[in-house]
């Protein structure tokens, strides 16, 4: 996708505990905390939400998000799909902090964006993250909006790539189930085509919109 592009010239930031940085996807522009219990109150008081609101967590690779994943087998053939804009929304494992996964669920992605792996593997590969606006209010679409919201200590530069604009695709993964939780990018055919190859046909699709 995105052809080796190198024009990620300034280094990404290291976050400290109550640090935070504005990033580019694929999909939209993000905001990320480290993957602790400051990172999530950090992100929680910036976004706005109440307590028990869950955040998504940005792995820089399949592995690093299996590790959190209480049944990892079955996510591990949907994980082929990554890194890309999709989020499986999986049962956590036992050792993922309660706050990042609040009923017993935690939603995993591994972005593509050039940006965003960096800043990830310069910080220990995972991150929490939500989208890059308040509760409500609409999602920075650019770099220049991104800065102009100063809702981050740090803005990683989209280096020429500028995210697509709709969000990913949000799959609850179930026993014998996928339910859609939300439509994106990965459309029906592609998800079907690939639990085929894998021998999951018997894995239901549930939910509108995909």
């Amino acid at each position: 996708m995105y052809g080796g592009d190198t024009r990620m010239i300034i280094p990404p930031p290291i976050l400290g505990p109550d640090k935070t940085a504005a990033f580019p996807t694929e999909t939209v522009w993000g905001l990320a905390a480290p993957a602790t219990l400051a990172g999530w109150n950090t992100l929680r008081r910036i976004k706005g939400r109440a307590e028990g609101h869950a955040f998504q967590v940005s792995c820089a690779s399949a592995e690093l998000a299996l590790a959190w994943a209480a049944e990892p087998e079955l996510l591990r053939q949907l994980s082929e799909l990554w890194p890309g804009p999709l989020t499986l929304v999986v049962q956590a494992a036992a050792d993922v902090p309660t706050k990042l996964a609040p009923d017993g669920w935690v939603g995993l992605r591994v972005p593509a964006h050039p940006a965003a792996q960096a800043l990830l593997q310069a910080n220990g590969g995972r991150l929490i993250t939500s989208s890059l606006n308040r509760s409500g209010e609409p999602t920075a679409r650019t770099e220049a909006e991104a800065r102009a919201l100063g809702l981050a200590d740090y803005v990683v530069p989209d280096g020429g790539h500028a995210p697509s604009g709709q969000a990913s695709t949000v799959l609850r993964v179930q026993p014998g189930q996928l339910e859609v939780l939300r439509a994106g990018p990965l459309r029906a055919e592609a998800l079907r085509e690939h639990l085929q190859g894998h021998g999951l046909e018997e894995l239901k699709i549930v939910g509108a919109g995909l």
